[in-house]
């Protein structure tokens, strides 16, 4: 249940974020989920891949500042107050999100985050009745 993501750092120049796509393209990794946050100077590329290790590799041997972190993918349904419910459950067990990214199709939401406590976060949330994605769910080719 826990999440390989990769996390790379970039400098805020155009072309950037395509010399990452371009060195997963060529490797034949697939991107399941990203998000950017940016500052005026530099940004951090978080993504979900296929092949995390490889792209750690690859992406290294590119000349990248690249590193693995483990994260979590709760599944619930594209609902008001679900997440409410999640994160409510989280906070009393003293998991401190430091950050999430999420999208929603059908009737569905995919949330990825990064918490204080990955096991007592997956504790929890099973505890809960609530279903976190298997790392082979999310690593599609």
């Amino acid at each position: 249940m826990i999440i390989k993501q990769l996390s790379v750092f970039l400098e805020n120049k155009s072309g950037r974020l395509s010399d990452v796509t371009k060195v997963l393209a060529q490797n034949d990794i697939n991107i399941s989920a990203l998000s950017v946050a940016d500052t005026s100077e530099y940004g951090i590329l978080r993504l979900i891949v296929a092949q995390p290790e490889k792209a750690h590799e690859m992406l290294k041997d590119a000349g990248f500042s690249v590193s693995l972190t483990d994260v979590i993918c709760l599944i619930i349904p594209h609902q008001a107050g679900t997440l409410f419910k999640a994160v409510e459950f989280l906070s009393t067990s003293n998991v401190s999100i430091e950050y999430m990214y999420a999208y929603a199709t059908g009737d569905n939401a995919s949330v990825i985050m990064k918490v204080s406590e990955v096991n007592v976060a997956i504790d929890t949330l099973i505890k809960n009745n609530f279903k976190l994605a298997k790392a082979r769910e999310i690593y599609t080719k």
